[in-house]
């Protein structure tokens, strides 16, 4: 996601406004693009975005916190010819609108939804999840309370801490995410991946932050909802990893300073024993970004693990 208060370094700051070079896989990758679309969920417009043939088995892509479906468009196309495709911007988050309060029964409609209008459904087969860091709170949910609907759930670096140390809600933040650049060059310089981590590939990081920007009255600024956690309501992770009542992996970034020790020891304590556990390594907690060809292979062999 962007953050004005992560690390002050600037990823692409260097570049001056033009994309850093990328390999030849990125650009071919990323030139599949997806059908867009938008639908209306509990009265607010959700960003879709669609890959592969309608009557394959449907996969839903879920993104972080701050972030947008876009984050998908270079790990999609990867599963294009054996899978039907979907990937949403939650609501107060990328193109999508906004609500006056977001919980976890919105966020799970808005999942549902986007099976329902990308036919995940239509070749017979239950879809999968795959939720990202925020992603797989609500991907935790519907494998817990709507388990009966999936044919699996992957969580991807979604951290839940034991109860003693469980975060306990946000300062609040006068004016965070509001601010207008002048210029879309200052824009993409004030982009940050949140929590601060190093970034190789800068390439991806830029791909990722012109989808995160839009144009306003005086400039360029972030397209989420900086309100959003101050609206935001979820039942006990803790106990939902108790519930989770399909197949479901967990997967994460071997050296994400998300998944401490003590936390991946309380969640697979949590978690049914047939749970799936594969970390990435040379990952951090932006698996995607770090290591997005790894990140592809293992997800195929989770997947593949479900055939």
């Amino acid at each position: 996601m962007a953050d004005d208060h992560a690390a002050p370094a600037s990823l692409l700051a260097p570049f001056d406004g033009a994309p850093p070079p990328a390999p030849a896989w990125f650009d071919a990758t990323v030139a599949i693009e997806p059908e867009r679309s938008t639908i209306e969920v509990l009265g607010t417009s959700i960003e879709l975005l669609t890959w592969g043939e309608v009557g394959k088995p449907g996969l839903l892509f879920l993104h972080g916190n701050g972030a947008h479906a876009d984050w998908w468009s270079f790990i999609a196309p990867y599963f294009a010819a054996d899978w039907r495709i979907a990937a949403i911007s939650w609501a107060g988050m990328g193109d999508s609108g906004w609500r006056e309060a977001y919980s976890a029964e919105t966020f799970a409609a808005e999942a549902f939804a986007a099976v329902e209008a990308a036919q995940l459904e239509v070749g017979g087969h239950k879809p999968i999840f795959v939720g990202h860091s925020f992603g797989g709170f609500p991907t935790l949910y519907c494998a817990a309370r709507h388990a009966e609907r999936l044919r699996g759930a992957i969580l991807v670096d979604t951290s839940i801490q034991p109860p003693e140390k469980r975060w306990k809600g946000p300062p609040p933040r006068s004016g965070f995410g509001t601010k207008v650049y002048p210029t879309l060059e200052e824009a993409l310089a004030r982009f940050r991946l949140a929590p601060p981590q190093a970034c190789e590939n800068l390439y991806i990081a830029d791909f990722i932050a012109r989808r995160s920007l839009k144009e306003v009255e005086g400039g360029w600024t972030w397209k989420f909802d900086p309100a959003i956690w101050q609206r935001f309501s979820m039942p006990d992770l803790g106990l939902l990893l108790t519930e989770i009542a399909c197949p479901a992996a967990l997967m994460w970034g071997e050296r994400s300073g998300l998944m401490h020790a003590e936390t991946l020891d309380y969640m697979v304590a949590q978690m049914p024993k047939d749970v799936l556990r594969l970390p990435i390594p040379d990952a951090d907690h932006h698996v995607m970004i770090d290591q997005p060809l790894a990140f592809t292979a293992g997800l195929r062999g989770l997947l593949a693990a479900w055939a």
